[in-house]
């Protein structure tokens, strides 16, 4: 199912990091979470903070439509710069992640989208 980076959560946004960080991941939702568990790069500093380190990734907050925010940017290719935002500094800094790296869109398992951390 294609879903938009800006609205990757859960199961779904570290099945895309770790898309990014070059693993293998299968189509299959839950034996993706049993076998890759140990990944949850938008609620584990120890893994996702590396990935801030590693892409320079701007974290800073916002106000958008009256609602405080979090706002992640990557320098990008080029002179493009990716802009994120979400509820939570590893959220956002991930969805950017993501963003830079497979664009606007995501073609996640279906069975991912809605799976909470």
């Amino acid at each position: 199912m294609k879903i938009k980076t800006s609205e990757l959560t859960g199961a779904a946004l570290d099945w895309a990091v770790a898309k990014c960080e070059g693993l293998a991941v299968s189509d299959r939702a839950t034996k993706w979470r049993a076998e890759n568990c140990p990944h949850l790069y938008a609620t584990n500093w120890a893994q996702g903070g590396p990935i801030i380190e590693r892409k320079f990734i701007e974290l800073t907050t916002t106000n958008r439509s009256n609602e405080e925010l979090w706002e992640a940017m990557f320098p990008g290719r080029g002179e493009d710069v990716v802009v994120q935002y979400g509820p939570k500094p590893l959220t956002a800094a991930m969805r950017c992640y993501v963003a830079s790296e497979l664009g606007d869109e995501v073609d996640v398992p279906d069975a991912l989208v809605g799976v909470a951390e």
